[in-house]
């Protein structure tokens, strides 16, 4: 009954698929910044205010990490109820689990929002 609870998905699958489509999310964004470091020849504060800046920026950047947020609650989840069969362990560290995706989510806002 928990694990049905605390899934991100609906089912196996589901989970499967929000984990590789974040993956997809994580590695655009990666090999963005890769590519603006690269192309970018001297980089400085203000190229990099420049850069996230944009609009279009914030929007990946919270896309990324809203993805990276999924993807790591996924993960953890397959692992707690995999590798903690006491309902209790389990229980609590998925809810610190709960609490510090949350605390990314706000921070992560809260970073984009003041550039």
């Amino acid at each position: 009954m928990v694990a049905t609870v605390t899934s991100l998905g609906r089912s196996g699958l589901h989970d499967w698929v929000i984990q590789r489509l974040s993956a997809l999310v994580m590695l655009a964004y990666a090999l963005y910044i890769v590519y603006f470091v690269v192309s970018t020849g001297d980089i400085t504060y203000e190229a990099w205010h420049g850069l996230f800046a944009t609009t279009f920026m914030k929007v990946f950047t919270l896309v990324t990490l809203l993805s990276m947020v999924f993807h790591m609650w996924i993960g953890m989840w397959i692992v707690s109820t995999d590798y903690m069969p006491k309902l209790s362990i389990r229980f609590t560290f998925q809810l610190i689990m709960i609490v510090y995706c949350l605390a990314l989510i706000i921070w992560g806002i809260q970073v984009i929002g003041s550039i």
